[in-house]
């Protein structure tokens, strides 16, 4: 099995499912947990010199940040509810808590903080950016919960729905060198869900020499950790895919290289 992919498993007792340091990644900047947290479960934790954002993927919760407080979060039960989530950005030297009051799953989503002095902020479902990417079988709907235009030291955070037998993250791109507002150095997870559940989707991580050409069959609750080079998704005919992106890198900005010879597909 690819380095590349940790497949879905039960939680353990703390409700965590993926644990993804930069030091077990191999790389600078990501880290991310998935915790499927059951009713009462609460989860807690220290930014440090980090920063994080939470994401409610499905459930509700309250959670508390900083000296904030907030009860009764989440409005979706499922992501492929067609309901934009609610986030928490919490910035380096902040503590946070979060405690289950249905099943929840939480996205946990950190890199470093850099500049620090933003406040703890709710992001709430109106605050995200809904839009639509591609035409026929490349259409993809996008949530934008934490993009580059929204205050934030490093990280970056959206979530994609592939309609059945659609690709996404297509035509093939990649961001793994500075080179100014042509291409930025991102680091890249992605977080899978299919519906149906027993469903699959096909992940291409690869480089123009093939020195990192991974082929991953994809099912639902796995992680792919993309550390460089090209990174398309294809959902299968069927089955809806649902994916959460964290990105950061050196500079917090999204800029992107299509793959030279799949430019065409661009019209």
């Amino acid at each position: 099995m690819s380095k590349l992919l940790l497949r879905n498993h039960a939680p353990d007792d703390t409700g965590r499912v993926h644990h993804v340091t930069p030091e077990s990644a191999g790389w600078t900047n990501i880290g991310f947990d998935l915790y499927r947290l059951q009713p009462g479960q609460s989860v807690t934790g220290d930014t440090g010199d980090r920063e994080v954002c939470l994401v409610f993927v499905a459930g509700r919760g309250d959670a508390a940040a900083g000296a904030e407080r907030w009860s009764g979060l989440g409005d979706r039960m499922s992501p492929f509810e067609d309901k934009r989530p609610y986030s928490i950005y919490v910035p380096q030297g902040e503590t946070w808590s979060v405690t289950a009051a249905t099943p929840l799953e939480l996205a946990v989503c950190s890199a470093p903080g850099r500049a620090g002095g933003l406040p703890v902020r709710l992001i709430r479902p109106e605050d995200v950016r809904a839009s639509v990417r591609g035409q026929g079988t490349n259409t993809r709907h996008v949530f934008d919960i934490l993009p580059d235009q929204q205050p934030a030291d490093s990280l970056l955070v959206v979530e994609v729905i592939t309609p059945p037998g659609h690709w996404s993250s297509y035509p093939p791109h990649k961001h793994d060198v500075e080179s100014g507002s042509a291409e930025t150095q991102l680091e890249e997870t992605y977080y899978h869900r299919l519906n149906p559940p027993q469903g699959f989707a096909f992940q291409r991580v690869y480089t123009d020499d093939r020195s990192l050409d991974e082929a991953m069959a994809v099912e639902d609750g796995d992680l792919v950790m993309v550390p460089r080079g090209y990174h398309p998704v294809g959902a299968a005919h069927g089955y809806t895919g649902y994916y959460l992106n964290v990105m950061a890198g050196p500079r917090r900005a999204w800029h992107f290289n299509t793959a030279p010879e799949h430019r065409w597909l661009l019209g």
